[in-house]
Formats: structure tokens, C-alpha cells, sequence
């Protein structure tokens, strides 16, 4: 555990971050906690705990557990939470979470936020293992709130299941007042609201700030790495979505895999048949056979059409989802008919990394496939040839987008120590100028290391 630096005065109140947040924020709630670790029930509200607003809009307890199974605590962090919202959203819906330990290191660490999840979607996987070191902690929910149960005349509405029964729901970031570009904006946002924040408590503001996010959240990293490095230190990208409009892309990976999938399935979950060597070659990993649900057998019945509907609807909503069928949506058909590709360009990675970033994936990642996004966005930072920037990929043998999964498929490892690890990689570097371990192949049961074997896993699956 490294040395804490520093303890603010007064710091058992609130009062000065509530003054500095008054005209910036509202609805701000402020408590002194006795640990600031989920430990502490109170760390995270309950589900559906915002009074006014539908189930399923709010769903912080659901939203940590979507990327993590936990980080190991071993101590209580006292100190002060703060929440609420930007005051100038005019949608109510753009949400904030500040977490200021008592004794601080003097760093504060700022999440993204996974899919539609909310601001607390990173506290098993990064508030609890930041706030133990001493690092303040900041996180958002990319300017949105989740969902709420709708139905099929709801023109917005996506199924959230392929097969009967059928439950429709409607994404707020579907919304016309909601475009992805805010999910880059929110991220600096919070990044400049929490360092004035940390100001006013500690009395000073932090000598290092560092980006931390996965899936969309990840995302969020490497567009604040590269758009804002007078903000950020470093960062850590685990399994971030890449966005490109000349491909790859969700609207192109996904409608394959959906169209594929009944006639693999019908097959037996035929490895040979054609419908399985269709799906793998839009970029997927190998299937895990299993019962009673194989592993593409739960993306497809969880993530695949969901995630396809919601940015399509986002992105090119005159098409007719379910009348002409999101498995046979043509992305480059569709872009000489629409504007589509110039929704896509407003929010696409630039690969200019102009700070440290490290991104950690796992080649098992059935959603985000690791030839289709990590490896694609490491090719399009490669292709910059920045002289002054460091961006490693570490690549987890076997793992997978749902940490959750690897208890039900042995085959698969967790990616959470290796992006924890990253982390602790990263703030060496950034502050005792320690190398960065070359992009590698973490190999089951491995860990990073300093003079790697391979630079890229050579199978998707390994044993």
C-alpha cells in the first residue's frame, strides 16, 4: 500500500463541496460515511430508489454487478459521498458520484460507465479498489438514465429478448435529446467538476488524475485520452467498444451473428455447420457447449439484438427494426441511403492518443469481439505513429465480457485482475517513470510481465 499523502481540514462536512457544487449541480445529496466501500450498504442505493422516475431507470446495485463479481476489501475508508446531477442538463437525467476518503493520496480517479448503466456501475470493480489506496473517486452515467418497461408500439422500443416471452423496453439514450457524443463530453465533465470539488475539500486540487472504464465505459476512456490531456494522466480501457463509421462497427458485426444463429442452433451447435463458420467469421470467438445454454446461446439471448436495436434506433432510426428484422440490417447499404455513417463519424475513435492508455481484452469477449475492437483500435492508434504516446494492449487468454460467465464456463478468466494490475502499471509509469510491459498475451493463470512470450494470443480459446 503506497504512503497516504495528505488529510483535509474539516473534513468530516460537506459544507465547501456543497458550496462549490451550488450552482454547478442539483438534487446533491452529501454524507460523511464511515466507509466508502461497498462493504458499507449504504455506498450504493438501492434499485429504483430516485423517487419519480419508472423501474428500471435507476438500478445502481444491478448496474456494479453487470462487470464485476468484486474486489477484495480489507479495510474501512471513511470519508464523504456526494450525488446528484449536472445542473444544466435540461433532461434531469445527467448524474454524478463523488467519493473523498479522509486520508487521501492526493490522485483522484475518474469511471466511465458501462452500457446504459449508471454512475455507480464501477463501485465493485474500481471505487472499491481505488478508494482503499487513498484516490478520490468521480464517476457518471455518460448524461443518461437506463430504461423503463414500454411496449412494441412504442417506436423507440427495443425487445430485450429474442424469443417469447417478450419484454420491450425503451433506452433514454434513444431519445433525440440524448446523442452518443455526450458520452465523451460527461466524462470530462465529471473529470472537471470532481477536481474543483476535490479543491474545495482538500484545499488543493489533484497532481494526477486518472481515466478508468470498461465496455462503453472504456470507450469513454480512450475518447477523454484522446480529446482531453490537459485533464487526464492516464488511462485504462477494459474492453472498450470501438467506434469507426468505415468499419468495424456494432451495426456491422452484430446482424450477421443474429441472422446466423437459429440455423446454428438448429444444427445441433454444429461447430462445421455453416451458420457457426458465419458466425466466426463476422469476428466472433469460438462457442463454449454447454448446458443448458451454450455461451453464444447467452449473448445472443441477452446482448446481441438488445445492443443491436438500441444503436440502430440511436443511429438510423427510419429503419424499420423488427418489420425488415435487425439480423438483416446492411450498415454499408444503409449509409448510402442515410446519414448513418456521419452519426457514427461524430463519435468515433480517433486513435490520437495524446496520454498513457493501456487497454485490456479479453479474446473470449462475445459482445465486443477482440479482432473487432481491441485489436481494430489498436491498429488505429499503430496507424498515428505517435513518437510521445504509450498505449498497450494486454490481451487475457480466455477472457470474456461478463465476468459473471466464468462461473458458469470453466474455460473462461476473469479480466478484472489484469485490468487492476494495468492500473497499478499505469500509476508507476506515469509517476516513477517505469516502463510499460510491452502489449502481450496474458496466458491463463498468468499475469503481465515485462519481457511477454507473444504480443497477440494466438488462439481465440485456448485450453
Amino acid at each position: 500500500m503506497m504512503m497516504l499523502a495528505a488529510r483535509a481540514n474539516a473534513m468530516n462536512t460537506c459544507e465547501r463541496v456543497l458550496r462549490y457544487l451550488a450552482d454547478r449541480a442539483a438534487d446533491v445529496v452529501c454524507l460523511e460515511s464511515p466507509d466508502l466501500t461497498t462493504n458499507n450498504p449504504a455506498t450504493t442505493p438501492e434499485d429504483n430508489s430516485l423517487p419519480g422516475l419508472p423501474i428500471g431507470a435507476f438500478t445502481p446495485r444491478t448496474d456494479r454487478a453487470t462487470i464485476s463479481l468484486g474486489t477484495p476489501i480489507d479495510r474501512e475508508v471513511p470519508g464523504i459521498q456526494v450525488q446528484g446531477r449536472f445542473a444544466d442538463d435540461p433532461t434531469g437525467e445527467a448524474r454524478f458520484l463523488l467519493r473523498f476518503p479522509n486520508h487521501w493520496n492526493g490522485k483522484l480517479v475518474v469511471a466511465g460507465a458501462s452500457g446504459t448503466r449508471s454512475e455507480f456501475n464501477g463501485d465493485f470493480a474500481w471505487s472499491d479498489f481505488v478508494v482503499q489506496k487513498g484516490y478520490a473517486y468521480a464517476s457518471q452515467n455518460k448524461g443518461v438514465l437506463n430504461l423503463f418497461i414500454s411496449n412494441p408500439d412504442d417506436p423507440l422500443a427495443c425487445r430485450l429478448n429474442p424469443v417469447p416471452p417478450l419484454t420491450w423496453v425503451h433506452f433514454y439514450d434513444n431519445d433525440p435529446e440524448k446523442p452518443f457524443t455526450q458520452w465523451q463530453q460527461y466524462i470530462v465533465r465529471a473529470a472537471r467538476l470532481a477536481r474543483g470539488a476535490v479543491h474545495a475539500h482538500y484545499r488543493r486540487v489533484p497532481h494526477r488524475t486518472y481515466a478508468v472504464g470498461t465496455s462503453n465505459g472504456g470507450y469513454q476512456v480512450r475518447r477523454a485520452i484522446e480529446e482531453a490531456p490537459d485533464l487526464f494522466d492516464g488511462g485504462v480501457d477494459w474492453e472498450g467498444t470501438f467506434v469507426d463509421p468505415d468499419g468495424p462497427n456494432i451495426l456491422i458485426d452484430l446482424p450477421p451473428a443474429l441472422r446466423n444463429m437459429p440455423d446454428y442452433i438448429a444444427s445441433g451447435h454444429n461447430p462445421d455447420s455453416p451458420a457457426a463458420q458465419n458466425i466466426r467469421a463476422a469476428g466472433y470467438p469460438p462457442d463454449i457447449i454447454a448446458a443448458p445454454l451454450t455461451l453464444w446461446e447467452r449473448y445472443y439471448l441477452s446482448f446481441w439484438e438488445v445492443t443491436m436495436c438500441q444503436w440502430q434506433k440511436r443511429l438510423d432510426p427510419t429503419y424499420d427494426t423488427y418489420g425488415s428484422g435487425p439480423d438483416n440490417y446492411d450498415y454499408f447499404e444503409r449509409r448510402e441511403e442515410t446519414d448513418v455513417a456521419q452519426q457514427l463519424a461524430a463519435f468515433e475513435n480517433t486513435g490520437r492518443v495524446r496520454r498513457p492508455l493501456i487497454t485490456v481484452a479479453g479474446t473470449m469477449d462475445g459482445l465486443l469481439p477482440i479482432n473487432r475492437h481491441a485489436r481494430a483500435y489498436a491498429a488505429k492508434v499503430a496507424s498515428h505513429h505517435h513518437r510521445h504516446s504509450d498505449y498497450r494492449l494486454y490481451e487475457v487468454q480466455n477472457g470474456n465480457h461478463i465476468e459473471s460467465y466464468t462461473t458458469l464456463y470453466p474455460q473462461l478468466e476473469l479480466i478484472q485482475p489484469h485490468a487492476q494490475e494495468a492500473f497499478d502499471r499505469l500509476v508507476a509509469h506515469v509517476e516513477h517513470h517505469e516502463l510499460l510491459p510491452p502489449s502481450q498475451c496474458i496466458p491463463r493463470g498468468c499475469s503481465i510481465v515485462d519481457n511477454p512470450a507473444a504480443q497477440h494470443c494466438e488462439e481465440l480459446l485456448a485450453p
